[in-house]
């Protein structure tokens, strides 16, 4: 976890105000650091305290504060509750002493009279004058009045409240009761008193005490701050720098060396802080090796076989052909290659197995490969070699057949169950194929979709001219991207025939596309065969078709309403199209859309198609054929697999290829096949037709074999949508009429 989470929160304190001056104290050099260390416990071991910096600590202050603003608290509680009413009572009562004593020394003690006062008011008057007495009322032991001199007091004496005192609102006099036993007499005299100064008395005793309290609380506080800086505040901010050096550089933190012993809590934790750091450390330099470590091997070596993957394959590639100023160019061979069909083994096996053969397939190239050469796994079930070429004598080729030699050589033995792999294999050489190593690694990607593409289990060496056809490819898939957008395919139409009634009974909609170039023609047919694929590989194949669909579908409507033809149109659905896209919805949209009849429609799917999937291909063809629609199998007798599943299809027509067709009058083998076909057809009373159909002898020969229907070139070849109209119109509906 380390020292993240802590140190942004110290960075937030010192943020405010908390931690040490300035955060460049704590980036210091390790030495400044030891000697301010040493310098400050040095001077620690003479004085109380060592360091003055705590004081620039706001926490040091917030203590200061608390303990300096809890005593004076304290002292002004004690003052308020008793301490200056004492001080107040004591002046009052040194004020009535000094009364009493003036009174005594000038009352008549021996006077007995009730009636006559004890006092001269000579000696009244002088007191009055000289003294801080300003009134006497003279009463009997009786309690009965006899004289008053000076001021008017308040205080009637009576035997139960002798001892009652009198003080005015605003604190200017004071009265009290002398007995005749405090002044020798038999009378009783009360006094009032001018107390004007006892509150002055009283505010300067009140701030005399807080400079008192003031000065104590500041020197206990000095004294505890003291205390708590040498054996608490300095130990916590040197924990604090410690931590933020910490903070600042996990891996390698800049502490000093504690001073403080185990003797007690502090430094007990100021020890293990430093260990954690320490450990921190080495702990994040232990996970950053080890992590650096693993994602090295994730980012360049296969999980599943532990060899470089493509990343590894063309660093290396670049290093090896990196060439300093005094080498020589080096020769070596790029071989790629791919297990053919290995979707295959995960889809009916499972993966376990086909990792094993992965792993295995890496293991066995590994280990016939000398040690210079690197063998990488690239993808899924792909595979590239780089190896040096060392003499004359040793080619590309020759790698490539060694590592292709090893597959082969023996099946692979995966829970029990043998295993024959095979690759096609892509080989390419540096710096014969390219300077560039990525160049010399495309190439080999190239050569290997050739073998691909030439029918897999064998290797292709690179040539320009495979280069030159994927360019030529992708310039036409952006060429096919932009007739599609700019409407420049076209549909044309094959007349369908009866071969029982000669009546035209249908067409087959075939796609065209008119390239515009800058020609004395203006532009050029290309041929379906060269787009077509092309489409299917690139997926654009799913716009054409439902372009297709509908185009034909309004075709077949403008041929009933403004034409009368009412026939079926044959419309031809990719593989793609009919696994991938969503057929059936396509079809129901059209229908509703253009009203048609559904039995005007009919479309016809490759019986290769039917095979991948036969569960699925039977729920999507009873989709389609509930929406009404004719379905047939064209290109019948090319898949070589469906017979087994005929019966399943919810279809209405065979149709026989055009190769079986044409050579039927030269070779025995297809003109069976083509009977069979018809045979077939008829025992599971379905329609069958024939396409290619190009003379009289090839009519002749289904007619005799009594095939249903018929297309070719003996009758038209496909034409525009306004030529076959013309055509169906011009036709007399006999077929001895093309004889001709």
């Amino acid at each position: 976890m380390g020292f993240n989470s802590f140190g942004a929160d110290l960075l937030a304190q010192e943020s405010v105000g908390m931690g040490i001056s300035s955060v460049s104290k704590v980036n210091s050099s390790e030495s400044d650091a030891d000697n301010r260390t040493q310098r400050r416990f040095a001077l620690s071991s003479i004085l109380p305290s060592s360091s003055t910096h705590i004081w620039r600590s706001r926490i040091s202050w917030r203590i200061a504060c608390a303990v300096f603003l809890t005593i004076m608290l304290v002292q002004a509680l004690v003052l308020n509750l008793g301490g200056v009413e004492q001080f107040r009572e004591q002046q009052f009562l040194s004020l009535r002493e000094q009364a009493q004593s003036s009174i005594s020394s000038i009352i008549d003690a021996s006077k007995k009279d009730m009636k006559v006062a004890p006092f001269l008011d000579k000696h009244v008057n002088r007191l009055l004058h000289t003294t801080k007495v300003t009134g006497l009322t003279v009463y009997s032991y009786k309690y009965d009045f006899v004289k008053g001199y000076g001021n008017y007091t308040h205080i009637v004496p009576a035997i139960n409240s002798l001892d009652e005192t009198y003080r005015s609102n605003d604190g200017s006099f004071y009265e009290a009761i002398f007995r005749g036993s405090d002044l020798q007499s038999i009378f009783v005299v009360v006094v009032q008193m001018d107390s004007s100064a006892v509150n002055d008395s009283v505010m300067k005793y009140v701030l005399n005490s807080i400079v008192v309290m003031f000065i104590l609380s500041l020197l206990v506080t000095t004294v505890l701050m003291i205390a708590l800086g040498r054996w608490l505040l300095e130990p916590m901010l040197f924990m604090h720098e410690n931590l933020i050096a910490a903070f600042r550089n996990p891996e390698n933190p800049d502490i000093g060396k504690s001073p403080y012993g185990n003797s007690d809590e502090i430094g007990v934790v100021i020890n293990l802080s430093q260990k954690l750091i320490t450990q921190n450390a080495d702990n994040i330099n232990h996970l950053k090796s080890t992590a650096e470590d693993k994602i090295h091997k994730l980012a360049y070596y296969d999980g599943l076989t532990g060899l470089p993957n493509r990343a590894l394959f063309i660093k290396r590639l670049g290093d090896w052909a990196r060439v300093n100023n005094d080498e020589s160019v080096k020769r070596f061979a790029i071989v790629t290659m791919d297990l053919d069909h290995f979707k295959d083994i995960n889809d009916s096996m499972g993966y376990n197995v086909g990792d094993a053969i992965l792993r295995a397939v890496g293991k066995r190239l590994r280990s016939s490969l000398p040690e210079a050469a690197t063998v990488s796994r690239t993808g899924e079930d792909e595979y590239a070699i780089m190896m040096p070429l060392s003499g004359d004598n040793l080619k590309a080729r020759d790698v490539a057949e060694r590592a292709l030699g090893v597959l082969r050589s023996e099946p692979f033995k995966v829970f029990n169950e043998e295993f024959q792999v095979r690759a096609s294999v892509g080989v390419s050489t540096f710096p014969d194929d390219g300077s560039d190593p990525d160049i010399v690694l495309k190439n080999a990607d190239i050569a290997l979709n050739r073998a691909k593409e030439e029918g897999r289990d064998i290797i292709k060496e690179y040539s320009e001219d495979f280069d030159k056809a994927v360019k030529e490819r992708f310039q036409m898939l952006r060429d096919l991207r932009v007739a599609l957008e700019q409407d420049q395919l076209q549909l044309y139409y094959q007349p369908q025939l009866s071969l029982k009634t000669g009546e035209i009974i249908g067409a087959e909609a075939l796609l065209r596309w008119w390239k515009a170039d800058n020609s004395k023609h203006g532009g050029s047919f290309i041929s379906p065969a060269d787009f077509i694929p092309i489409a299917e590989q690139s997926g654009l194949i799913l716009p054409i078709g439902k372009w297709v669909l509908d185009s034909a579908c309004r075709t077949a409507k403008a041929c009933k309403d403004e034409h009368g033809i009412n026939i079926r149109f044959a419309i031809n659905v990719s593989g793609n199209q009919f696994m991938q896209g969503d057929i059936c919805k396509d079809v129901f949209d059209i229908l509703e859309e253009t009203g048609i009849d559904p039995k005007m429609i009919e479309l016809e799917i490759t019986e290769g198609v039917f095979m991948d999937d036969i569960k699925r291909t039977v729920d999507i063809l009873k989709d389609l054929h509930s929406l009404g629609v004719e379905l047939a199998i064209d290109d019948f007798g090319t898949g070589y697999s469906s017979l087994s599943y005929l019966s399943q299809f919810p279809i209405d027509r065979l149709k026989i290829d055009q190769s079986f067709v044409r050579n039927a009058l030269n070779d025995d083998n297809d003109a069976s096949i083509a009977k069979t076909i018809i045979g077939l057809g008829h025992s599971l009373n379905l329609s069958v037709i024939a396409e290619g159909v190009e003379t009289k002898e090839h009519e002749q020969f289904l007619m005799e074999h009594d095939c249903d229907e018929v297309q070719g070139w003996r009758y038209s070849k496909a034409i525009p949508a306004d030529e076959f109209v013309e055509f169906v119109h011009n036709y007399n509906g006999s077929l001895s009429s093309f004889d001709e």
